[in-house]
């Protein structure tokens, strides 16, 4: 047997099939515009087959090591992914699903938004495939990553960090981008937000005409941009009072009813306890409502995001409520009106809010 060398490195190429020609189109039905690279332009840049990169991306071992090297050097500069749902795809034109990243799977807003998402998806012949990022940036950018490797036709995403760099990097091959409830600051995409500042504006001047002065704010993680929002809404409706924003009790990092109720019943335990709380989040109010109806004490309470059955409340309490299938009915619509190959400028929608009384009344 000979020792390997070039004349086994010519024999190797010879039973090769024919390189792809640079610049050749492999598939054809594809929308028009920047796409994802495909296997064919992995081969025309390594100069070689596309079954050789098929072998390659397969780890076949008896490929020749400088064909790897070639094909391996030409995925890395083109970005290539390799396609795990390709058995799955239609004939040439979209993989037949789309995307949705979410905060939390047991927040109702959440599973409400997908729902809606799953209707409007339902009526394009789509599948949504919903991840949850449980609110860890790091966990949402590698569903980010599944899901583009995925080859889902477009994403919905409820952000809690993502990252600009990478969405840009897909939508630059053609992958549509939704964004709800969070913008990406710094990335012009289509989105369905809400009047966060308004809304916690108008929760926060009925509690102070309803008398209240020491007000409670209790929100979220600061990082997440509605969370500051809400913030601003509160520090504005104070200041038309001729109030200051020190006059208001603010704590952030509240991210469940167990931490809320915590923080309530340390905050009521305070020579000057609040004597209204206006919470940034439905889990919030739940964990307030609670510890409120625990202790036996009276408060104001007005909650950002309504609930199911807010209104059996043994306690009167205002929340500020918004159509949250609206948000994922016309966040799922803009995308695919994209996926359909609108080009035209994105657009932000702002959902209005209103303030609702519910709960009951406290007995006599």
């Amino acid at each position: 047997m000979n020792a390997p060398g070039a004349s086994g490195y010519a024999a190797c190429i010879q039973h090769e099939e024919a390189p792809v020609p640079v610049g050749s189109t492999a598939h054809t039905g594809r929308r028009r515009g920047p796409r994802r690279p495909t296997m064919a332009d992995v081969a025309a840049e390594a100069g070689v087959s596309i079954k050789t990169v098929s072998r390659v991306i397969n780890k076949v071992p008896s490929v020749h090591p400088e064909l790897v090297q070639r094909v391996t050097a030409a995925v890395a500069k083109l970005g290539f992914r390799r396609n795990d749902m390709a058995s799955k795809l239609r004939s040439g034109v979209s993989s037949a699903t789309i995307g949705l990243i979410i905060g939390q799977l047991g927040n109702p807003f959440y599973s409400t938004i997908a729902s809606a998402a799953a209707e409007v998806a339902l009526g394009h012949d789509t599948l949504l495939i919903t991840a949850s990022s449980e609110q860890r940036p790091e966990q949402e950018r590698r569903l980010l990553q599944e899901l583009c490797e995925r080859r889902v036709d477009g994403l919905l995403l409820v952000t809690v960090g993502a990252d600009p760099a990478l969405l840009r990097e897909e939508m630059a091959m053609g992958m549509p981008v939704v964004l709800l409830d969070r913008p990406v600051p710094g990335l012009s995409v289509d989105s369905v937000l809400l009047d966060n500042a308004g809304g916690m504006a108008a929760g926060v001047e009925r509690l102070l005409a309803d008398g209240h002065e020491r007000i409670a704010l209790l929100l979220d993680s600061l990082a997440l941009l509605p969370m500051r929002e809400r913030l601003i809404g509160a520090q504005a409706a104070l200041a038309g009072a001729g109030l200051s924003a020190e006059d208001m009790i603010v704590v952030d990092g509240v991210s469940d009813p167990r931490s809320a109720a915590e923080v309530t019943r340390r905050l009521l335990e305070r020579p000057d306890p609040p004597t209204a709380f206006a919470c940034g989040t439905n889990r919030i109010t739940t964990g307030v409502v609670s510890e409120l109806w625990r202790s036996g004490r009276r408060a104001g309470v007005v909650g950002f995001d309504d609930f199911e059955l807010s209104h059996l409340v043994p306690m009167p309490i205002t929340v500020i409520r918004y159509d949250v299938r609206e948000m994922g009915r016309r966040g799922a619509e803009m995308l695919f009106r994209r996926i359909a190959g609108d080009t035209s400028a994105p657009v932000t929608t702002v959902l209005p809010t209103e303030l609702v009384d519910r709960g009951n009344a406290y007995p006599a």
